[in-house]
C-alpha cells in the first residue's frame, strides 16, 4: 500500500472511531448504585429502592424511550424521582416528553421537580397538566409523606429558581417546607446542586439534584469541566456529596442541552438504595 494511501486509511479508521465513541458516549446508559445509610430510616424502609432521572432534554433512548424503561424497571424502584429538565427549551417536545412517563407509571409511583428549562419553555402548564394527568406527583414546592407499615418518611420538592428567583436564594421556600420535619427522616428533590449549603441550613437529610450534565467533559482525576451557575472546574457534578448531616446525590443526567457532546461523561441513571 502507498505511503498516502495507508495514511488517508489510518485517517479513516481514526475517524470512524472517534464517531463511534462519541455515539456510545452520548447514548450509552450508565446504571449508577448507591447505598445510602441513615439511622433515622424507619426499620420498614430498609432496602427501599429510589431510582433518579434528571435532565432528559428531550433525548430519545430507543423506540418510545424503550431503552431507558428498560433500565428503570431493572431496578425494581420504589418510587421514581425525577429532578427536572425533562423537556429543552430549544427543542421542546411535551409528547416525546410522555413517552417515558407513560412507561414509568406503569413501573413504580413518580415524582416530579421541575427545571429552569421547564420555566424557560414556556409550556410548563401544559406540560404539568399532562403529568398529572398521567399520574405523576409534582412536588414544586409541596411534600408528601411514604408510608410503609405505618411507618413515614417526607419526600419534599421545590421548584426551580427560574420560577421564583427573589426568594428562592433566602431559601423562604425550603424553611416553610421543613419545618417539622427535622425529626422526621427526610429526603428533598430539587434541580440545583449549586446550593447544598441551603440544604445542610435548613437540615435536609438526602437530596437528589442534577442540572450540572456531570461537567460536560469530564477528565480523569480532575472530573467536569464545566457546569452551569458552578463555571469552570465544578464541585458538583455527580455523585454523593456530604456536609455536616446532609448528602447531596447529583445526576449526570441523561440528555444535552447548549452542548451537544458528552465526553467520558456516559448519560446515568441513578439507583439509590436506603439502609438502616
Amino acid at each position: 500500500m502507498k505511503p498516502k494511501a495507508k495514511k488517508a486509511l489510518t485517517m479513516f479508521l481514526v475517524i470512524i472511531t472517534l464517531i463511534v465513541f462519541c455515539i456510545w458516549q452520548n447514548n450509552g446508559i450508565m446504571v449508577t448504585k448507591i447505598k445510602y445509610s441513615n439511622s433515622k430510616i424507619p426499620n420498614d424502609f430498609d432496602g427501599y429502592t429510589i431510582v433518579q432521572i434528571s435532565d432528559l432534554h428531550n433525548k430519545e433512548f430507543g423506540i418510545n424511550q424503550s431503552k431507558l424503561l428498560n433500565k428503570t424497571k431493572k431496578a425494581k424502584p420504589d418510587i421514581i424521582v425525577i429532578t427536572g429538565d425533562l423537556i429543552d427549551r430549544n427543542h421542546t417536545n411535551i409528547e416525546l416528553a410522555m413517552e417515558y412517563i407513560s412507561g414509568a407509571v406503569k413501573i413504580a409511583p413518580v415524582y416530579f421537580v421541575s427545571g429552569n428549562h421547564e420555566k424557560w419553555s414556556g409550556t410548563y402548564k401544559e406540560l404539568s397538566d399532562k403529568l398529572t394527568k398521567a399520574g405523576v406527583t409534582i412536588l414544586d414546592n409541596k411534600k408528601v409523606s411514604l408510608d410503609k407499615n405505618n411507618k413515614t418518611i417526607t419526600l419534599i420538592g421545590i421548584s426551580d429558581p427560574a420560577f421564583y428567583p427573589d426568594d428562592y436564594w433566602e431559601g423562604k421556600r425550603l424553611k416553610t417546607l421543613m419545618i417539622g420535619e427535622q425529626n422526621n427522616f427526610n429526603i428533598l428533590l430539587s434541580h440545583r446542586p449549586e446550593l447544598m449549603d441551603l440544604y445542610v441550613d435548613n437540615h435536609v437529610d438526602l437530596a437528589f439534584s442534577g442540572h450540572a450534565h456531570g461537567g460536560q467533559f469530564r477528565l480523569p482525576f480532575i472530573g467536569g469541566l464545566i457546569a452551569p451557575d458552578q463555571g469552570l472546574f465544578p464541585e458538583f457534578t455527580e455523585g454523593n456529596h456530604e456536609k455536616e448531616a446532609t448528602s447531596m446525590i447529583v445526576s449526570r443526567g441523561l440528555g444535552n442541552s447548549i452542548i451537544p457532546l458528552r465526553i467520558f461523561n456516559r448519560p446515568e441513571v441513578v439507583v439509590v438504595t436506603l439502609k438502616k
